[in-house]
Parts: structure tokens; sequence; C-alpha cells
């Protein structure tokens, strides 16, 4: 057994260095891959150390399995992949090496070193480097090519962030990242300097954090202020005493200096902190943290000067693009994306924030430019003559908001104009979700119902545009779709989807007190038994992937990688109208459960009066009727449930 992808098979995997962030590198592997039979190897030149990441990793083990996050035969089988050795010779075998030594660039050189003499020709070697260039780490290696850093984010077993670091010689690069996403992380690929992309974003925010400290404000109240200014759980001072982070900060501030601006620095605070190895002084359990009004906007405002300073130095340095820098800043750092805040704010008032910060901080750097930006949630990638569009919102299983539709236009438009595409694919980013609906932020917000009806003609002119591109459409279904996400998928000319979807499609909306808005009224019953259609669209029932397999909505189950068939597919694919749905004589009784029985006399006639129609007319009909649910009482209540709930529990619907 072993991972396959991209024809590469990863059978054995191994961690070198048990120290502060090898046993939770680890320990991801082994959750994520000991299912596929790949063993997991953690070595160090110390026992004691091997010992401590050995516990560290079973410490863990135990509490997952007491609270109910592992079962036991998945714990059993973590447990048997994992392997704790002092005996480099077991590196031979190895399809993958990851190095987790100290950051200390004599020191990973030489585990390199080390590491080329013993393992396979066709192993990748990598280093888990949180700051060290990889032209300096792998300089001594005699085929640097197969060499890069992944730089993992504290916690390394739960936070979803890898900076995948080429060097000039890196051809991995690819490979790397398709893997980290089949495995549940988020890849952003950054180019080489020294702290590469995110952390000199957050260490920026500790050394402002530390400059106001030494005005005499107390640690926990710069952090208190710090988590309602960015959305955060943990401010900076918190951050860097549960990753132990002082003598590296200390030093990548020192670096800054040269590499980034003159602002940069190791104030006197730090290095005494560092060299006494204590943590800083924060929030007790239960402590009551104050702070006025005045002392929250003058610390909260350079704080995001600071923020947005740095994140506009990164995107101008060219070391990273702005979509995977947004991405990593709100995973790796757990912060309110930057760039979405500019766009919030506007770019007057984040021009005004920045430069005054820089007037009263001689060194810090004025960028050129403070928005408006457009983050790309939508991503474009040729292969050949198949374009493959992917949705990209990790965060929110790749909802789609407003900028995805107009993206996913602009991108249709682009495609249907390109002699050498003759086909398109969709997907989303990662294996949980395909698009998990619409962002129900978005549909919280719309004010009223001519907004509703526009938002929805809107979302069917996209997907019409999808329909009729005169190019055939695959949907690759990597993971779950539900509302909007399922609507995109009705409109391409297929459906595939990877195997082991215990969900596939859905339509929750009338559990949210709305109904579909994006053609699933009028397109799923031309696709599916109509009967079948009218029971899900009514009870916001969901299909596993052998279910739509068996109604036909979908073609194949893959196993494997479903882009790479989808784009197969659709080579041999002609696009094809939309066939007249066969309403039934009789249609099935439906129990709503307490569902709101005013949107289902809505959504009733949309689906009966649209079946009659021509796609077009039906789907104008459609955005009618969803701005006419808008003027119920009912959409407010639902919404409003969700919002607070999740739906953990049923909106009290009025019928009105």
């Amino acid at each position: 057994m072993g991972f396959t992808l991209a024809g590469r098979t990863t059978g054995r995997v191994a961690v070198v260095g048990s120290g502060n962030i090898g046993p939770d590198v680890a320990l991801y592997f082994a959750r994520i891959l000991a299912r596929h039979g790949v063993s997991l190897l953690v070595h160090d030149i110390s026992q004691e150390a091997l010992d401590a990441g050995r516990e560290r990793i079973q410490q863990k083990l135990r509490r997952g399995g007491d609270s109910g996050i592992f079962r036991p035969l998945e714990l059993e089988s973590i447990q048997r992949s994992l392997t704790f050795s002092l005996d480099p010779s077991l590196l031979m075998g190895c399809d993958l090496v990851i190095e987790a030594a100290t950051e200390d660039l004599a020191v990973k050189q030489g585990v390199f070193e080390r590491m080329e003499r013993i393992v396979p020709a066709h192993a990748i070697l990598a280093s888990t480097s949180s700051h060290l260039e990889p032209e300096r780490i792998f300089e001594r290696l005699k085929r640097p090519e197969r060499a890069i850093v992944h730089h993992f984010f504290f916690p390394a077993d739960h936070n979803p962030l890898v900076e995948i670091v080429a060097g000039p010689k890196s051809t991995v690069t690819d490979w790397c990242c398709r893997f980290y996403e089949a495995i549940g992380k988020v890849p952003i690929r950054v180019r080489g300097r020294y702290g590469y992309a995110v952390n000199p974003i957050f260490e920026g925010l500790f050394l402002q954090a530390l400059m106001v400290e030494e005005k005499g404000f107390p640690p926990a109240v710069i952090d208190a202020i710090a988590c309602r200014a960015f959305g955060a759980t943990a401010g900076p001072f918190t951050v860097v005493n549960l990753a132990g982070g002082n003598l590296i900060t200390r030093e990548s501030l020192t670096a800054y200096r040269e590499t980034i601006m003159p602002w940069f620095h190791s104030p006197p605070s730090l290095d005494e902190q560092a060299a006494t190895g204590k943590g800083w002084r924060g929030a007790d359990k239960g402590d009551t943290v104050s702070y006025s009004n005045q002392m929250y906007e003058e610390i909260s405002g350079q704080f995001l000067a600071v923020y947005f300073g740095l994140a506009c130095e990164a995107l101008e340095s060219g070391i990273v693009d702005l979509g995977d820098l947004e991405i990593g800043v709100e995973l790796g750092l757990a912060l309110k994306p930057p760039f979405a805040m500019m766009n919030e704010l506007g770019a007057a008032k984040v021009r005004a924030l920045v430069e005054a910060y820089a007037k009263s901080r001689p060194g810090f750097k004025v960028p050129r430019q403070f928005g408006p930006w457009t983050i790309p949630v939508v991503l474009r990638e040729d292969r050949d003559d198949v374009a493959v569009l992917t949705f990209r919102r990790p965060k929110t299983l790749n909802a789609l908001n407003r900028d995805a539709f107009r993206q996913l236009d602009a991108h249709l438009a682009a495609i249907q104009a390109d002699p050498k595409i003759r086909a398109v694919v969709l997907t989303g980013f990662g294996t949980k979700a395909f698009a998990a609906g619409a962002d129900i932020s978005l549909l919280a917000s719309i004010p009223s119902p001519a907004e509703a009806e526009s938002a929805s003609a809107e979302c069917n002119r996209t997907l019409r545009r999808l329909e009729t591109l005169g190019k055939p459409s695959i949907a690759a279904l990597n993971g779950l779709s539900l509302g909007a996400g399922s609507e995109v998928a009705y409109a391409c000319t297929a459906r595939i989807a990877r195997m082991g979807q215990s969900v596939l499609f859905g339509q929750p909306e009338v559990r949210l007190g709305i109904i579909p808005g994006a053609g699933a009224t009028q397109r799923l019953p031309r696709l599916i038994d109509f009967a079948a259609a009218w029971r899900l669209l009514r009870t916001g029932g969901t299909l596993s992937g052998a279910e739509a397999l068996q109604l036909g909505l979908i073609t194949e189950i893959v196993e494997g990688d479903v882009v790479s068939r989808a784009a197969e597919i659709a080579r041999s694919l002609s696009s094809a109208p939309l066939p007249s749905p066969r309403i039934p004589a009789v249609l099935p009784e439906v129990d709503l459960k307490g569902l709101s029985r005013k949107v289902d006399e809505i959504l009733r006639r949309t689906i009966l009066d649209g079946a009659k129609l021509p796609i077009d007319q039906a789907l104008q009909l459609e955005a009618k009727a969803f701005g006419e649910v808008y003027a119920t009482r009912d959409h407010r209540i639902g919404l409003d449930n969700y919002l607070k709930t999740s739906l953990k529990q049923p909106a009290g619907f009025i019928h009105a």
C-alpha cells in the first residue's frame, strides 16, 4: 500500500528531529496517512529527545481517544504506523524525509548532508525551517532540485497552513503543493526570503506589542486589544509564550532590519526575556482585563498600521501572491485577512493610518498601494486544452460569495473567447468541499426582496453562461456540494465525484427559511427523476455519491485524482441542452417536519410553474420567487437561527 498522487507513491515518511515541531508534524502525517498503509519514522540522535517526542505524541493520542476524536481502530492504526528510532539507516526506505532540527543553519546543513547519503534517489527532502532561505539550507546538497522548505505553523498537527518555499533549483514544488492539499493542509507558494511571507507580519505585530509594552501598558491589556482588533483568540504575547518563540523572534527581528526595513529591531525587553527564558505575564484564567475606548483606538490603530504596512510590503516584494498571502495570514495566524480588512476600511483611511504611523516611527516603509484589492477566490489553471477553475476559500469550505460568482463569470467569458481551450473543469480546493453553499453572511445581508431578486438573477446569468458556453464543462466534485455549490454543478454538462462521499449534493435552503436562488428549482427536476427532485428541494435533503450515481446526477465515481479524470472526460464531451422535465401525474406527499409552510408554498409553485417554461424564463421565475421569499418573516427567522445555532436547533417558523 501507500499514498499515490500524480505518479509518485509515498509508502514511508520520516521526520528527523523530535524537538519542538517534529512530533506534531509526525502526528499529523500519521493521522492522515496511516489509513493508506504509510509508515512514519521519527528519528533523532538523542534518546532523551526521542522519548520526549514519543510521549508528546502519546499524550495527544490519549486525549484524542478520550474525547472521541479518534475511534479505537483509528487510534490503533496510528500507533502501529509510528516508529521511533536512533538508527539513521532506517531512512534508507523513505520516500519523503522532513528535517525538523533546531533553527540553526549549520545544524540543518549537516542534517541534510547526512540524509542525502542515506535516502533513496527518488526521495523528497524537506526542511521545516521557519526563516532560513532554502538556497542556504540546501547549498551543500548534490541534488538540491529535490529539496524544498515546508514551513508548518504552530501547532503543526492542527494549523492547516504550510508555506512551500522552493529554492532556485527545486523541481518538486507542484507535487508538494498537490500533496499537502490532498492530505488536508492548505499550502501556499512563497519565494525565498528570510522569514518567508507570513512570519514577518506576525513578528512585526509582536514588535509593535513590545513597543506598546515599553510605554507601561501590561501585556494582558495589549493582547486583549489585539484580539479585538483582529478577531483573534490569542494576542501576540500569548502566542509567543505558547510557541516558545522569544529566542528565534529576537534573531528574526534583528535580521529583518537588513532584509525588509530599518524599523525592525529587537527591543531590550525581548533581549532580556530571551536571555532568561521567561514567558510574558498575561492574564490568568478568570482575570478581567479593562481598557478605555481612547486606549483601544490608539493602540489598535497602531496595530492596524503595522499589519497593513507589512502585508503590503510582502506583496510588493514579489515573494508571494495576494491570494496566497491573504489565506496564509488568515489561517496561519488566525487573524482577519489583511486585504479584505483594507477593502472594508477603504484605501484612504488605510493610507492615513500607515503614513501617520510611519511619521512617528522612523524606518517604517510606506507601501505604494493601499487598495482596493481584488482578492482571487476562483483560480484558473490550463492543462493543455482544458481550463480548470478552482473555488478556493478554505476557511469557509469554499462557500460562494458574490466575488466568487463574479470571478467565475469573468473566467468563463475569457475561456469562451480563448480558442486554445476546448473544455472546462470546475472543482473546489482541498478534499472536504466542492463548494459548501452560498456564504451565509451574503444571504443574511440582503436588505430587500428587490435586492434578493437581483442577486438571484446575477447568479443565474453566470451559471447560464456556463451552460451555454459552447464548450463542455464538467464538475469534478472533490467533496460535498451544498446549496449554491450544488447549483454550480447542476449547470455543468456533466458531473463526477470522488469516492466515499456520504454527502455529495444537498439543497438545505428551506431549513434556512429561503429557497434555492441559483437554478436548482429548475435544473434539478430536469436532471433527475422529478419526484426525487421534488422531495429533495422541499425537505432540504442530501444525496450521497452512490445515490447521485443511481439517479444519474453524476456519471462516475472516481478513486484517486478526480480533476485529472474530469479533464480526460471533458475532452470527449459535447455540450447538450437540458432535457424537458417530466412531471408525474401524482407527486409524492412530503413531510415538512416543522419547515416553513409559507416558504414551501412559494417553492412548490416555482418548481411546477417553471417546469412548463423554457429554461431562461424558468430561471427568471425563480429569481422573482427568491425575492418573494425575502418578503416573508420566516426567511429572517431561518437565517437568524442559522447565524445563532448553525442549525443545531430547528427554526421557530411562524409560516408567514
